[in-house]
């Protein structure tokens, strides 16, 4: 599994108008996860960790610095490289990206990508796998608006963790989530990770981070002032 790396990474966005001042989400960050490695990402809301996964994962590419994954430039992939990243990253967005109006099934393979019956073929399997994973078996034929916002969030994990990549970003699953979904939630990617799983989880869920005593990296205004093995929630020394 690839060891990811980021050097010297800054990342400036600019406001929707024209003169809109530009502001810096992540200043000068370095950091290294090897493979297999379990790290929590904490600070204040709009500390940098959003932006910080998005740019592990590729969904950003960084204003000065470079991130890797092994040796491989992100910002440098070509097509056929791209491609292959939905299978390397299982991620879990900040918000759901449930579509309310499609079933379950229909959120996995949606229509124009595959068929009922392809979809059902080939992916039928994995998609009853991963959804009883998270504790919500059974559920393809029912709609996203008929879950708690817990079960959404667990059906966006079962999304994630589909096709078993090697790398999990989640970020701020927990912030809406009962405190039973956290736990189980959180023995789920403790068993994956201890099969081999990289799993890197914004978080503002104090307890289950103190304790589940993994790696805490903490970022305060886009800097990381912070990182400790089996850390506690905030630690910075």
């Amino acid at each position: 599994m690839p060891t990811i790396r980021l050097e010297n990474v800054s990342k400036i966005f600019k406001g929707p108008k024209k003169n809109s001042k530009r502001y810096e989400t992540l200043s000068h960050v370095s950091l290294q996860v090897q493979q297999g490695e379990f790290v929590f990402l904490v600070g204040s809301r709009g500390a940098g960790s959003s932006t910080l996964l998005n740019l592990i994962s590729g969904s950003l590419q960084p204003d000065t610095g470079a991130v890797y994954l092994d040796q491989v430039n992100l910002a440098k992939l070509s097509r056929r490289q791209e491609k292959k990243l939905p299978y390397i990253f299982g991620k879990v967005p900040q918000e759901s990206t449930l579509n309310r109006k499609a079933t379950v099934f229909e959120n996995f393979c949606p229509p124009g990508r595959f068929s009922r019956m392809s979809g059902a073929i080939t992916d039928g399997p994995l998609i009853s796998k991963a959804l009883a994973l998270v504790g919500m078996a059974d559920c393809e034929d029912k709609y996203p608006a008929e879950f708690t916002v817990s079960e959404c969030r667990r059906i966006d994990l079962a999304k994630a963790i589909l096709y078993s990549p090697p790398i999990l970003i989640i970020d701020k699953i927990t912030d809406r989530m009962d405190d039973d979904s956290i736990w189980d939630m959180m023995h789920l990617l403790e068993e994956m990770n201890r099969r081999g799983t990289t799993v890197l989880m914004a978080t503002h869920a104090k307890q289950f981070v103190n304790i589940m005593r993994r790696r805490v990296v903490t970022l305060v205004d886009g800097k990381i002032v912070g990182d400790v093995a089996k850390g506690r929630f905030g630690d910075i020394v």
